[in-house]
């Protein structure tokens, strides 16, 4: 470097013991940090005692993946969410079709989509049973079934309620139940009652949107 006056040589030798002193301080510090660290090292030394390595046990340490992260307290406030709207009480009869079986559709979907759906135009894509839970349970169960499957985009499901054989007086009370409640999802534009195949009176075939 050229030197050309006075005042650049000072400004030099300033910036040279700028940086000469800003070292000093950076090895001090580092040099507490590491006594520092060395005197907790001892102390955890002297309370933990002598300390002495396990023998190998031949054994591979096998990584396994850890399990997806699942929101529990979301999925249990959907459900409690679906179940204060799910109503026992509504009544949906005006809304069933009953001319060539059991049937529903929302409003302004037309004859011919219950008839495709009862004729299996399409594929039922996943199902449920409902066989031996109490109402409650078969509550839930349902609308976290139908929230679940409209999430996946499928839109073809059945429902399997039984036909109340096992009920006392050997009424359907799933029955009647599942249909109040599907009325009552958004997610159903329309179900019928199944054919002898698909599980005949014991179940229902439902589209979702």
């Amino acid at each position: 470097m050229k030197i050309s006056s006075l005042k650049e040589l000072q400004a030099l030798r300033a910036a040279i013991a700028r940086r000469e002193r800003e070292a000093a301080e950076r090895a001090e510090r580092e040099r507490r940090e590491h006594a520092e660290a060395e005197a907790q090292r001892r102390v955890f030394a002297h309370a933990v005692g002598p300390v002495y390595p396990l023998a190998p046990h031949g054994r591979a340490h096998v990584a396994r993946p850890r399990p997806a992260p699942l929101p529990r307290q979301r999925e249990a406030d959907e459900r409690a969410a679906l179940r204060a709207t799910l109503s026992d009480e509504v009544d949906v009869e005006s809304l069933l079709l009953t001319d060539d079986g059991l049937s529903f559709r929302r409003f302004g979907v037309g004859p011919d989509v219950v008839t495709k759906l009862r004729r299996g135009h399409w594929a039922i894509q996943t199902e449920i049973d409902l066989h031996g839970l109490r109402r409650d349970e078969a509550r839930d169960a349902l609308a976290g079934f139908i929230r679940d499957a409209a999430r996946r985009s499928q839109r073809c499901v059945r429902v399997v309620h039984g036909k109340g054989h096992g009920s006392p007086g050997r009424q359907p009370v799933l029955k009647v139940k599942a249909q109040r409640w599907l009325a009552q999802c958004a997610e159903v534009i329309a179900f019928t009652q199944a054919t002898g195949p698909q599980g005949g009176a014991g179940a229902l075939i439902v589209l979702l949107s």
